[in-house]
Order: C-alpha cells, then structure tokens, then sequence
C-alpha cells in the first residue's frame, strides 16, 4: 500500500550536482567545462543573443522586406452565444457588463459576438463585431445587435 512515509522520487528523477574544477580525472578539472580563454572562460560573463564578436550579426546582414501586418491587426475578443446566455433576459449586454462577468478580460480593440453555442434569452448586445450567425441567433429571439463604431485609425487623418 501506498503511504506517505514510503514515497521516493522515480529513477533518475534525482541526481548529484556537477562538481566543477575537482582535478582532471573527474573530467570536469582544469577549465571546468567553459573551454578554453576568452570573453565566455571568465566569472560573470554573458553575451546577448545574437552577439557575433563585434562582428555585424546575421539578423542586421539580412535584408529587411516585405509588410508586417501586426502593426495594424485589430485585436478583438471573442465571445460566445453560450457566454451571453448567462446573462438575464432583457439585459443590455456591453463591453463593461462582458469585463465584470469575467467573459472578456486583457487588452484588446474591442469584443466579437461569434455564434457558438446556443441562446434562449432576448438581449440587447453591444459589441465592436457580430458574425452573422450570432447575429441572426440574437435578433430570431428578438434581441438586438448594436455595432460600437471604430475609433478613427491615426493614418485616416489627412
């Protein structure tokens, strides 16, 4: 039987800690496993990542081209038909109600009503998004769908 007094580790779970610098037959004697001299052979140091000795690293040596789009990606929280369920019939159903029912949380531009699950209560959703489905599942049991406007993107500006 199981107890706690008779539990041990499994095999090769535990093992002893490398004894660096113990003499050359231990195998880890005279540089103790760093090489040989230079920058990485002495206490304290470290190099950044990517660091090629003064030398221009590969990461700068390569051209740099095409789009990245996640400069301008809109980040939107999805939510559910079986989330919004939760809620009592007749309520409006906003960003901030969302938030505090802890179905939407973190950053984001704004929130998605997408058509997974099933609803059975008439609510008045305000969202940034709708899928159609969502949409057609809110307005069959007589709710509404209100669509939060975007804010106007800076390079809209003239």
């Amino acid at each position: 039987m199981m107890r706690l007094h008779n539990l041990k580790p499994r095999p090769g779970a535990k093992h002893r800690r490398k004894r660096l610098g113990q003499g050359e037959s231990s195998g880890h004697g005279k540089t103790s496993g760093r090489g040989g001299k230079g920058q990485t052979a002495r206490s304290g140091s470290s190099i950044r990542i990517g660091f090629e000795g003064g030398q221009m690293p590969l990461i700068r040596r390569i051209p740099k081209r095409g789009f990245n789009n996640a400069n301008f990606h809109i980040n939107r929280i999805p939510v559910n038909l079986a989330a919004l369920d939760g809620f009592d019939a007749g309520a409006r159903v906003d960003m901030a109600a969302l938030f505090a029912a802890g179905f939407a949380n973190g950053k984001s531009d704004g929130i998605k009503i997408l058509g997974t699950g099933k609803l059975t209560k008439k609510l008045t959703v305000v969202a940034h998004g709708f899928s159609a489905s969502a949409r057609k599942a809110i307005e069959a049991l007589g709710g509404t769908c209100e669509v939060i406007a975007p804010k106007p993107s800076a390079a809209a500006k003239p």
